[in-house]
């Protein structure tokens, strides 16, 4: 990715698109089933909590982290969404729609404290 287009927010559905053509681009679909997406995913989620197995509780922004320890956190972070937008994709699911709506069912589901 060049330098402009990680300065730029990029969005769900610009993601999913371009996962879509790099699957494509390399013949990949024909692994994406949904089973093996989440397969896949769930690996990811192992390798991220591997970062932080043995750190204890870190403090937000992570301000003792190595920057190479950040990078680090970052490209598994990234590889778990971008299984999670493939995985939706291939299922028919909307998650940018789906997430939107779950935020609204939690605040029905826990509402704010009112003081």
């Amino acid at each position: 990715m060049i330098a402009e287009e990680r300065a730029k927010d990029i969005g769900l559905k610009e993601l999913s698109k371009r996962l879509e053509e790099f699957a494509k681009a390399r013949d990949w679909e024909k692994f994406h089933s949904p089973r093996n997406l989440l397969l896949a995913m769930v690996g990811e989620v192992g390798e991220l909590s591997e970062i932080f197995q043995w750190r204890g509780e870190v403090d937000r922004g992570l301000p003792n982290w190595e920057e190479s320890d950040k990078e680090h956190l970052g490209e598994e972070l990234s590889d778990v969404l971008l299984y999670l937008i493939r995985l939706a994709d291939i299922c028919g699911i909307d998650l940018g729609d789906a997430a939107s709506k779950k935020i609204v069912k939690n605040a029905i589901k826990y509402p704010a404290k009112i003081q």
